[in-house]
């Protein structure tokens, strides 16, 4: 079953001070006034070196710091996917463009935020956010990666720490707003992002507004020549940007990537240009793409029967990614309850190709909804040793021993997995329970303290870690292990109020 909503409880608001700034600062206060910048010749933007750890506007350590705390703060209160083999995906396109970025710091934490609105944002400190809707509106992968690229570009130049020197001003504001703007963005959509802005005097908007250009324009430069570098077609930039256009004519409102990044026709041409002069670059569609997408349009359908039908109206007619439409008709029918009949849809991809993950997956969640978790585990296991480290198969198969009821097994597989993704909140969340059942509460304690330290709720943190250490005052070293952890927690929790 696909489930894009991370299984958070929702909490109130991190900072109390925050509804101001969500009344008061709109996403264009990311970019806000820069000092002047000279023009090359070929008219690119030369802009100046700034925020280094001498200049006194903010060092790359701190910007680091202050993302870590921002996507906490972030993940607080919106909806994140906890759909490992999609989470994957972002993750291996994010880190194949950032290869070929101008990025000191190429190590990128990346966010997938489940709203079907068309948004992608970048954060200082390398944090990288896609809404699932992007997979909707982007046609191909090339388009998926020039959004991708285009942020990039974003963190590359530096432009938040421009802002701010020119505004000679902490980031905290900046990032305040930051935070509020794109919670707005993920939660009640664009018409409450749009009133955000409006909120802002009309003359600070326009100063921002003004510099964003500048920064939009760098920003396309950079991403163009990565999406180029990474082998992708550079052209696609200037066809998204189409879209965006055609959007702004014929929705009732603008993709919520618009209101930070401003389309014109001048603005498509100029990126039209800039890829024509690119070398050739010999491309071929995605099918994992639109695999992913499939994926996301299932979820994005009222209900598993309508994506039944349209996915069988899909095969039906003339289809350029046949095998898109066959697996999401497959996991359709599954979420559906119609395991037979999706088995049979699925056959012929698995005889193609017993070995990919996708259809792994797809094959051991028909076997987890027929509770036959012998089988499930086994094709897992057997695809795991194939491709170890897999993070999706690496949670397809603890989620399986869970459902079968091997708790001890689910256990040992995530305790090996928080070691390597000590950043997944999926991972704690799934590490929690599975404790419980094999009766570690002091390990429950700490994973759910692990998750919460993830979302930013410092005094749920807390708690558990206070229940695991008085649990463990015998165990001399997971006490000690737990009392440093709750000395990290309480340093956090006071910066968080910085925010």
């Amino acid at each position: 079953m696909i489930d894009h909503q991370q299984k958070t409880t929702r909490h109130p608001p991190v900072r109390r001070h925050l509804g101001s700034g969500l009344a008061t600062l709109g996403l264009s206060l990311l970019l806000g006034g820069a000092p002047l910048a000279a023009v090359a010749d070929d008219g690119q933007i030369l802009l100046p070196e700034l925020g280094d750890s001498s200049s006194g506007v903010v060092s790359r350590t701190r910007e680091k710091e202050l993302g870590q705390m921002w996507l906490r703060m972030f993940r607080s209160q919106v909806r994140t996917s906890n759909d490992a083999l999609l989470q994957q995906y972002v993750e291996n396109t994010v880190k194949s463009l950032s290869e070929y970025a101008p990025l000191e710091d190429k190590s990128i934490d990346v966010v997938v935020v489940s709203n079907d609105t068309m948004n992608a944002f970048a954060v200082p400190g390398g944090i990288m956010g896609v809404h699932t809707g992007l997979f909707l509106f982007a046609e191909n992968e090339d388009q998926f990666a020039s959004v991708i690229a285009h942020e990039l570009g974003h963190l590359s130049q530096r432009h938040y720490a421009r802002s701010l020197e020119a505004q000679r001003n902490s980031t905290i504001p900046t990032l305040a707003g930051m935070l509020g703007a794109l919670v707005l963005a993920a939660t009640a959509g664009g018409d409450a992002g749009i009133a955000a802005m409006t909120a802002t005097q009309a003359a600070a908007l326009d100063s921002q507004l003004r510099f964003s250009r500048q920064n939009e324009q760098e920003a396309d430069r950079v991403g163009i020549e990565t999406l180029a570098k990474s082998g992708r077609n550079p052209e696609e930039a200037g066809e998204m940007f189409e879209q965006m256009l055609r959007a702004t004519r014929y929705y009732r409102r603008p993709p919520e990537f618009l209101l930070t990044h401003p389309v014109t026709e001048k603005r498509i041409a100029d990126a039209k240009l800039r890829a024509s002069r690119m070398p050739a670059v010999n491309t071929s569609d995605s099918r994992e793409y639109h695999l992913m997408r499939a994926r996301i349009r299932v979820a994005a359908e009222a209900t598993p029967q309508q994506a039944v039908k349209r996915f069988q109206a899909e095969l039906r007619g003339i289809n350029d990614n046949e095998d898109a439409a066959r697996y999401g008709l497959a996991l359709a029918q599954t979420a559906a309850g119609k395991m037979d009949t999706a088995l049979e849809t699925l056959q012929p991809l698995l005889d193609k190709e017993p070995d990919k993950a996708a259809f792994v997956l797809a094959r051991a969640d028909i076997d987890l909804a027929r509770q036959d978790y012998n089988s499930a585990t086994k094709r897992l296991r057997k695809a795991l040793d194939r491709d170890p480290g897999d993070h999706a198969l690496t949670m397809g198969l603890a989620n399986a021993h869970f459902k079968a009821g091997n708790y001890l097994a689910a256990e040992r597989i995530l305790e090996r997995h928080s070691r390597v993704r000590k950043k997944d909140p999926a991972v704690w969340y799934l590490l929690a329970e599975t404790h419980g059942l094999a009766g570690d509460i002091v390990g429950v304690h700490e994973a759910r303290a692990e998750y919460y330290i993830l979302n930013g709720v410092f005094d749920k943190a807390l708690q558990h870690l206070r229940h695991g250490i008085r649990m463990a005052k015998d165990d001399y070293q997971t006490h000690a292990i737990l009392e440093q952890r709750m000395k990290d927690v309480i340093k956090m929790q006071e910066k968080a109020k910085e925010l």
